[in-house]
């Protein structure tokens, strides 16, 4: 029987819960106003605009509180890297989702209690959480106090650019999601990653 393991403090499954419903209310509310006209309306523009900043300021929050927590807990020894065999290990690991895993094969790199992640969820949070999220909550702020913006970059438009840049990152995280999800359902049974992080145990 494989030994039961609490990875998933309650700190980190409050924070999870808050941003999980957060960047989902971010994800509509953009769309939204991405593609708002006066003929089709997700979501009426205003509230759009309401809803999105408000998320946009309670996720910039949550994530200065994660990014302290995660040091002062220790969380962090979960995302380093190390160097060597990080190529071969991410071929073996991306085998194993596009091939193995159909086949019934066991994971090549399975939770231990100081392994959380395999390394390809390791690179993918290390991006999500100390590039993805921090550059769309900087264009996010940026945007919010345009003033700060530097007016033209290049002959374009700064503003125009910050949009743009806060887009394309906000449609990572999106993809991010889905992909996030999709790999939770992969546990056996198929709600074994989504009980874990309700109960903290694995």
């Amino acid at each position: 029987m494989a030994e039961k393991l609490y990875l998933y403090p309650l700190w980190l499954r409050i924070w999870h819960g808050v941003n999980a419903l957060l960047i989902i209310v971010l994800i509509v509310t953009g769309i939204s106003l991405q593609y708002s006209n006066t003929q089709f309306m997700v979501i009426p523009f205003d509230l759009s605009v309401t809803y999105h900043n408000l998320a946009g300021i309670v996720v910039s929050v949550n994530y200065f509180f994660f990014f302290i927590a995660n040091i002062l807990s220790g969380n962090v020894r979960f995302y380093r890297l190390e160097a060597k065999g990080l190529v071969q290990h991410l071929m073996r690991q991306s085998m194993y989702y596009l091939s193995g895993m159909f086949k019934g094969e066991s994971s090549p790199y399975p939770v231990t209690r100081d392994r959380k992640f395999n390394p390809l969820q390791k690179i993918a949070y290390i991006v999500v959480m100390y590039v993805l999220l921090p550059l769309v909550i900087i264009s996010g702020i940026a945007l919010l106090f345009p003033e700060t913006i530097v007016p033209r970059v290049f002959g374009f438009s700064g503003i125009q650019l910050t949009a743009l840049l806060h887009s394309a990152v906000g449609f990572g995280i999106s993809l991010f999601l889905i992909i996030h999800v999709y790999i939770s359902t992969t546990g056996k049974p198929i709600s074994q990653n989504f009980k874990s992080i309700m109960t903290g145990w694995h």
